[in-house]
């Protein structure tokens, strides 16, 4: 059964992007969520084609630019059958998000928005700061210097080691800038909401894609989670998602310590070896297919630029920004990926302090919540163990886009997926597998309280 399309009554299109390396298949069962929800009267729905597979290597910029094409070739196309759309939401998942927010900008600066009205712009998984880990060293240079190169154009914006056409800056700083046609169409739409996973996601990790500073998750056993009523053990309260545990939950001995590192230690020694023996030839593999992609790639950038690939480009170049783009003043952060622990701000610092601003009223209230309870003992004394998330050692202009980007203003959950060390996927449910039962509470979270039709 195809759950995509609607019927001639239905004036609400909503258009799923799937992320890197995907395909509409993967957008399956939210598409599948979004139909059992809104009847074909009701909604019309459209999963993006053309980025699929080794297209998305090709640079988050030529995604907008295929997914625009497709939504106005979509609508022309209703319209032809004489079916009238004027309400639109977007949905990206993964890389799927930041080419969402590309193709808002285009469509914003090509009038849009004055005729069809922006309702829902919705993320999953999305790494809007990009992949830098906060982490310092050589060896973080080195693995941005291999990572960014195996994925051709998209790696290299992901790592936000290229310089975007004339600006001089990496595109998803453009994407962020508060006078560009991204922000200004993105402000638009009447709900943003993000669902960003705290754990185990291999490809984004939480504070790029919940577009934060801090990260109050990163020791578990220290805090207790609250969760959104009837969403329990998934979805994470945004109001007041942590807590100081109780320390009568918690054996703070030195032999409790080495009980629980013995535990982690011995958790993970099957994964250890199969890395010992595997990692090995699956990054031969993986280069060896990057190389073959990145050409490839580089092939189909050529076509497209020259209007040969079924899209004029100069159709989407249009003014980045609204008032001249500023000078790029910062030099390009490159750092290592999710797959290490982060670093953080020395606390007391200038270079801390010129951060202290919270990102977002969430985090505020976030932070004063764990200020309050942590502060102060049974007895009115002040704890001197505060549980304050320290600031992550990010670039400068990833302090700026996260300010931007709270500026328009998000709704954000942090998911927590238990069952599966494969959250990223796990979010949507990117496959149908037993294992991935706790993507259906997320959908059902986003279709029931956010969803706006």
């Amino acid at each position: 059964m195809d759950y995509t399309g609607g019927g001639r009554e239905a004036q609400h299109l909503c258009v799923l992007v799937h992320g890197l390396w995907g395909n509409p298949n993967h957008l399956k069962v939210m598409a599948q969520s979004l139909r059992a929800k809104h009847p074909e009267e009701s909604l019309h729905i459209l999963i993006a084609k053309r980025n699929a597979g080794s297209f998305t290597y090709d640079g988050i910029e030529r995604g907008g630019e295929r997914v625009c094409f497709e939504i106005e070739e979509e609508i022309e196309k209703l319209a032809r059958a004489g079916q009238e759309i004027t309400r639109i939401s977007l949905v990206g998942y993964s890389l799927g998000g930041l080419v969402a927010r590309f193709c808002v900008g285009l469509l914003d600066s090509k009038g849009f928005f004055e005729k069809i009205k922006p309702v829902n712009f919705t993320t999953f998984a999305t790494p809007h700061l990009g992949v830098r880990t906060p982490l310092r060293g050589w060896h973080n240079h080195v693995w941005n210097v291999l990572g960014a190169r195996t994925l051709s154009a998209s790696g290299r914006q992901l790592f936000t080691i290229d310089k975007f056409r004339e600006t001089g800056m990496p595109l998803l700083e453009v994407l962020a800038d508060p006078e560009s046609i991204f922000i200004k169409g993105l402000a638009k739409f009447e709900r943003r909401t993000l669902y960003t996973n705290i754990v185990n996601d291999r490809s984004a990790v939480h504070y790029t894609t919940g577009i934060t500073k801090s990260d109050p998750f990163t020791n578990l056993d220290k805090i207790k989670i609250n969760y959104v009523k009837g969403y329990e053990d998934v979805i994470i309260d945004p109001e007041n998602p942590v807590a100081p545990s109780d320390p009568e939950e918690t054996d703070t001995s030195f032999y409790g310590s080495l009980i629980r590192s013995s535990q982690t230690t011995i958790g993970r020694l099957p994964f250890l070896l199969a890395m010992i023996f595997f990692i090995p030839l699956g990054v031969v593999a993986f280069l060896i297919n990057s190389g073959v992609q990145s050409f490839r790639s580089n092939r189909r950038i050529r076509l497209h630029e020259k209007g040969l690939a079924g899209i004029q480009p100069g159709n989407y170049r249009v003014p980045l920004l609204i008032t001249g783009m500023r000078e790029a003043v910062e030099d390009v952060y490159e750092n290592l990926n999710s797959a290490q622990s982060h670093e953080y701000l020395v606390a007391g610092t200038e270079e801390e302090a010129a951060q202290e601003e919270p990102s977002s009223p969430v985090l505020e209230r976030t932070q004063s919540h764990l200020r309050s309870k942590s502060d102060v003992s049974v007895g009115g004394k002040e704890k001197a163990d505060r549980h304050d998330p320290p600031t992550l050692a990010l670039a400068p202009y990833q302090f700026r886009m996260i300010q931007a980007l709270d500026s328009v203003g998000w709704r954000k959950y942090p998911v927590y997926i238990h069952k599966v060390r494969h959250s990223h996927a796990a979010i949507i449910v990117r496959m149908e597998k037993a294992s991935f039962v706790e993507g259906h509470v997320v959908l059902k979270h986003w279709l029931d309280e956010e969803f706006i039709l």
